[in-house]
């Protein structure tokens, strides 16, 4: 398993993390198989989207319309730390991706990126694990 670090500024912060996952994968060497990506978060995710701001500004715009930062969540009131809808937006996009490698290369579409989400509520140090399994 290979793992890298990410910055991140929180408040639904997205970075592109396709060049880390390349990388792997070149070093790594395998041709055929399957990637699996995870976030050990429960106020992160990770997604595949186009690496644009309209599109960007579009997810931002209806996780605000779905899952409000400024909503009532029984976690604030129990731990106090404001970061309810984080954990909900987590919960919903999800931690983890599995991604086809074919001929030593991701399968991802012309407009896909793998991206990480951080909907903490302060910037965080995020760790993305990748294990590559491959196809015999």
């Amino acid at each position: 398993m290979n793992t890298f670090t990410i910055l991140t500024q929180g408040h639904s912060d997205i970075i592109n993390i396709t060049e880390h996952v390349e990388q792997i994968v070149a070093e790594r060497g395998t041709r055929e198989g399957v990637i699996h990506l995870f976030v050990p978060s429960t106020t992160a995710a990770l997604t595949i989207m186009e690496d644009e701001a309209g599109a960007k500004k579009d997810l931002h715009d209806a996780l605000d319309r779905l899952v409000p930062a400024a909503g009532e969540y029984a976690h604030n009131a129990k731990w106090g730390d404001m970061n309810g809808y984080a954990h909900v937006r987590s919960a919903l996009m999800k931690p983890f991706l599995a991604i086809p490698l074919h001929e030593g290369k991701m399968q991802l579409g012309s407009w896909q990126s793998i991206v990480l989400i951080d909907f903490d509520n302060q910037p965080r140090t995020r760790q993305v694990h990748v294990m590559i399994s491959s196809a015999v």
